[in-house]
């Protein structure tokens, strides 16, 4: 499954009420980078424990993703959306990685996170970003 993933600077819970109003949706959820499990090595910033992490809002039958940026990397038309594979099958995730990332740069090896088992992201030659997720 490919799913769209909307970033923004800061108004990402305001987006997500409007598309959840605009589409009659009561299947959403947010989860703030304030919640997250703490990282020495990666400290939040103390102004985005609120914004949002992770979230989405069910359209249709299918999840629209949001996600929320940090104040000092701020999102703009053209970096603010980016495409998700949810896969269960970690040879295909693996592969189709390490063919994306062919003359493009890994953002975050393909690893264990707290919130997916097998999870990265890369931006690939024509600065298109991929997340992969692993569920």
């Amino acid at each position: 499954m490919i799913t769209p993933y909307l970033i923004f600077n800061g108004e990402a819970t305001e987006a997500i009420t409007f598309y959840a109003n605009a589409f009659q949706s009561n299947d959403t959820s947010i989860m703030t980078f304030g919640e997250a499990p703490e990282n020495p090595e990666h400290p939040i910033p103390m102004d985005a424990k609120n914004r949002v992490m992770h979230g989405y809002v069910t359209v249709a039958g299918e999840k629209i993703m949001f996600s929320g940026t940090f104040s000092d990397a701020p999102a703009s038309i053209g970096n603010n959306i980016t495409l998700a594979i949810i896969s269960n099958d970690k040879e295909f995730m693996r592969q189709a990685f390490t063919n994306l990332s062919k003359e493009g740069d890994i953002l975050m090896d393909l690893q264990e996170t707290f919130f997916s088992p097998l999870y990265g992201s890369i931006r690939d030659k024509y600065d298109i970003e991929w997340q992969f997720s692993y569920e």
